[in-house]
């Protein structure tokens, strides 16, 4: 257990940053299931939308460090390749 002020203080500011990133990673991996759901359905249409709705939540949260800013440009890559391979298909 933190013994001085300043550690029990540290504490609570990573239990609040923890819970926000927790809510973000949340949101992003929601969208993202939303894109794979409409792909898994194969409705091109759909996925498209999806991903346009998805693209900024992923970025966004690699800009508030909830993910790398690597792993964002690769998740959106390979979502943009999967609705993609889907829309020629159809």
């Amino acid at each position: 257990m933190a013994n001085t002020s300043s550690a029990k203080k540290a504490v609570r500011k990573i239990a609040r940053r923890t819970s926000v990133n927790r809510a973000r990673r949340s949101r992003m991996r929601t969208f993202v299931r939303k894109v794979e759901e409409a792909i898994a359905s194969g409705n091109a249409a759909l996925a498209a939308d999806a991903l346009q709705n998805a693209v900024p939540v992923v970025m966004r949260a690699a800009q508030r460090g909830v993910i790398h800013k690597n792993t964002a440009s690769r998740k959106v890559s390979r979502l943009t390749a999967r609705v993609k391979a889907l829309a020629a298909k159809a």
